[in-house]
């Protein structure tokens, strides 16, 4: 049931990893950033976020228990450059051989019907591309957080 607790702690503080990573990526794509450097740029604010909630809320440490902080947040950015790398090499399998956008036309209509021809079929396979990614790399990175990045030392 503790795991269980903090799986969900855990999916709480990806919520708002999310709005970060993926609200800036929207806004960077739509103002015409490669689609790779706004997922950089996410990534790394994201990231630290995650690691201020991770290390308060979700892997918080019993009295008497110390962390390394300097060393935590570095296997936090390293723990997510899995899940980093492997999102990025899936947006370009979506957005440059599958080409998503080319099934987002219909959806590109009804927003320029509200004005909103900005959003077009590439911005949406652009965020559509990243949302599917999400499915893979939030469990990966729970995993890796877990049993490695926060895995409590042993005193020697």
């Amino acid at each position: 049931m503790k795991n269980l607790w903090q799986f969900i702690k855990f999916g709480l503080v990806g919520v708002s990893n999310t709005l970060i990573s993926e609200g800036l990526y929207a806004i960077l794509v739509f103002f015409d950033v490669h689609y790779l450097l706004a997922y950089f740029v996410g990534f790394v604010l994201s990231v630290l976020n995650a690691y201020y909630w991770s290390n308060k809320y979700v892997f918080k440490l019993e009295e008497g228990e110390h962390r390394v902080v300097w060393k935590v947040l570095a296997k936090t950015y390293v723990a997510y450059l899995g899940g980093f790398l492997l999102s990025s090499a899936l947006l370009v399998l979506w957005i440059d051989i599958v080409d998503l956008s080319r099934f987002m036309g219909t959806l590109a209509e009804y927003f320029a019907g509200f004005g909103l021809e900005r959003v077009d079929a590439n911005f949406l396979g652009e965020v559509i591309a990243a949302g599917i990614n999400l499915l893979i790399t939030v469990p990966l990175n729970y995993v890796a957080n877990k049993f490695w990045a926060y895995k409590k030392e042993e005193n020697r």
